[in-house]
């Protein structure tokens, strides 16, 4: 048996799976509850397992990684000490990004349609980006005979406003954080409550919030329900900010077999995405407008996609 983990600043997901990679039963833990990815494991009682993969929130470098929303450090070396079966660890985008690979034509939403591949598709590097938690980037490129994920951590390079609303939200934001602002201060469930703090000092409001214990949650369902205007125009700039680093990547990336959109956040959030804005922003890269408008972008609606890639990449130790 495989075992498949999605090791999250939030919520640990565990899966044991059959040698194809196919789950056969999952556990999730709130991840602050526990002292350790070891601890979580401990509890999930997987039994014997001959391999193991876990995609995991932060850079994996020379096997280990210091967790970078929570105070854990995962290291190949202990777990594979630990569960006597050949480990590896993957950066959690490198891991959503090779899950994108397994998805059913059920699990996806297009937005754009791309054009038809000059040499079909598993030839064409494609941009994965990731809003959730943190703000996740890969990009997944074939070797002529596979893919592989190429892990990063753009989410934490410099947010670049290109409106005269983000340069203020950019001002806004150095006030509240100091000098770096990254793409995920904004691309994040916590990036949703802060647009909508902007949004409210914007408009000139001093009402009282209700209190509610989830407030980014509470925020995006007002504004989806248009019940709020400043939670409104606060999910309006979460997408436009969204298209504009999707497009970005693209960029960097060359991706001519299209933009991914994954994460927790999107899939919530598509009726904002649907909307002709969204593919405005993400195309509107100059020269090159008519080279995005040639891309297929879509969302990944399948939750855990992580966990799918981490389940693949652990039945190829096989």
């Amino acid at each position: 048996m495989i075992l498949a983990g999605d090791i999250g600043g939030t919520k640990t997901t565990l899966a044991l799976c059959d040698d194809t990679g196919a789950i056969q039963r999952e556990a999730t833990e709130a991840s602050n509850d526990h002292a350790s990815l070891e601890a979580v494991i401990a509890k999930f009682a997987p039994g014997e397992v001959t391999a193991a993969c876990f995609g995991v929130a932060g850079p994996v470098v020379d096997g280990a990684a210091k967790i970078t929303n929570l105070p854990w450090v995962i290291a190949q070396s202990s777990l594979e000490k630990k569960l006597h079966a050949k480990v590896t660890l993957l950066n959690d985008l490198q891991a959503t990004a090779l899950g994108m690979l397994v998805l059913p034509d059920s699990a996806w939403k297009t937005l754009q349609v791309g054009a038809p591949p000059e040499h079909g598709p598993d030839c064409r590097t494609i941009a994965v980006i990731a809003p959730g938690t943190g703000l996740g980037e890969a990009l997944l490129f074939h070797d002529g005979r596979t893919y592989h994920a190429l892990p990063s951590e753009g989410g934490h390079a410099d947010f670049a406003p290109t409106t005269d609303e983000e340069i203020e939200l950019l001002r806004f934001l150095r006030g509240r954080y100091g000098e770096h602002i990254s793409n995920e201060r904004v691309l994040s469930g916590n990036g949703i409550g802060d647009l909508y703090d902007f949004c409210r000092m914007e408009a000139g409001s001093d009402g009282a919030e209700p209190l509610v214990t989830d407030r980014n949650a509470a925020i995006s369902k007002a504004g989806l329900a248009k019940t709020d205007p400043c939670a409104v125009r606060a999910l309006e700039l979460f997408a436009a900010i969204l298209a504009g680093e999707a497009g970005n990547h693209a960029l960097r990336g060359l991706a001519l077999g299209g933009i991914v959109i994954g994460g927790g956040i999107p899939p919530k959030l598509l009726p904002v995405l649907e909307s002709s804005a969204f593919l405005d922003r993400l195309t509107a890269k100059g020269r090159f407008h008519s080279w995005m408008r040639g891309l297929s972008v879509r969302v990944a609606l399948e939750p855990r996609a992580a966990l799918l890639g981490a389940a693949h990449q652990a039945s190829l130790l096989l």
